[in-house]
């Protein structure tokens, strides 16, 4: 097991701040480190305890046996490679929602292989170190992108470390996950956003969203709540995928309107039939 590392967390938010809690619990680190440009951020880390200490980016990575990077994917870009003309030994990875434009800024990079891009598929709507959950991460996926192009020993700690997470390890090259990330992931938020746009737009009273949306109401438009600071680079990341399943769960919608127009029951309840069959995968 993957143990007793000076290990630092980029990024002491929501996932950072979560992802450092566990290092703590599971004993993955001797000494946990952050760095954070929000200064409230980092004194609420401190408070917490979610890290041991705050340092300066310069001073962390040359402390550390690990880095890894939970900041907006708009952020990694520049300072990925800011950290690898650092590092020596030192393991880096990152946690982002996209990944093909982060493996392409390092591709050609002389330290390249001591980063590993990973995707954790766990995540609340909360964000800062307050939403830091303990026990997160268990049981959930993450996938782990390119690894052909990362050094054998940085692959080896960190199939480790999410081992030791108890997460499922999947394996993918960065293009393929961009286009299963929009599909599954980056869809929900942006008809999240959309839906409760749709009822404040329409519903003009408070009390009566509050006092009358149900529990399937609110779960869909639990993740409108999520911070636009980390979603609007991941969008713009990510556009071609995200417009492409976006373009179908349009026309999808188009269809429920045109029965609904047409009094087109039987179709209506077709297309709901198929919606069903996500039971097959989904329990």
């Amino acid at each position: 097991m993957a143990t007793g590392k000076n290990i630092t967390v980029i990024g002491v938010g929501l996932i950072g701040g979560s992802f450092a809690l566990q290092c703590k619990l599971k004993g993955l680190a001797s000494r946990v480190m952050g760095v954070d440009n929000n200064a409230l951020h980092a004194e609420q880390a401190l408070a917490l305890g979610l890290v041991d200490e705050m340092l300066s980016l310069q001073d962390a990575v040359a402390q550390s046996d690990v880095i890894v990077l939970s900041i907006p994917v708009d952020s990694m870009i520049k300072i990925l490679p800011i950290i690898l003309d650092q590092v020596t030994h030192q393991i880096v990875i990152d946690m982002g929602s996209t990944k093909s434009q982060l493996t392409e800024v390092v591709a050609s990079h002389p330290k390249r292989g001591r980063f590993v891009a990973a995707h954790p598929m766990w995540g609340t709507e909360y964000s800062g170190p307050k939403a830091a959950v303990q026990g997160a991460f268990e049981n959930k996926s993450v996938i782990l992108c390119n690894l052909e192009q990362s050094d054998a020993d940085a692959v080896a700690y960190a199939r480790e470390m999410f081992n030791t997470l108890n997460m499922r390890i999947i394996e993918m090259n960065a293009h393929d996950h961009d286009l299963h990330a929009a599909y599954v992931s980056h869809i929900s938020h942006i008809t999240s956003f959309a839906l409760a746009n749709t009822v404040l737009e329409k519903e003009r009273e408070d009390n009566a969203i509050f006092e009358m949306a149900s529990a399937g109401f609110e779960s869909t438009v639990r993740l409108a709540k999520s911070n636009p600071d980390m979603w609007t680079p991941i969008f713009k990341q990510n556009k071609d995928n995200v417009l492409d399943v976006l373009n179908e769960h349009i026309m999808q919608l188009r269809k429920f309107k045109s029965c609904l127009e047409k009094e087109n029951w039987e179709y209506l309840k077709e297309l709901m039939e198929n919606a069903n069959q996500i039971r097959r995968i989904i329990k």
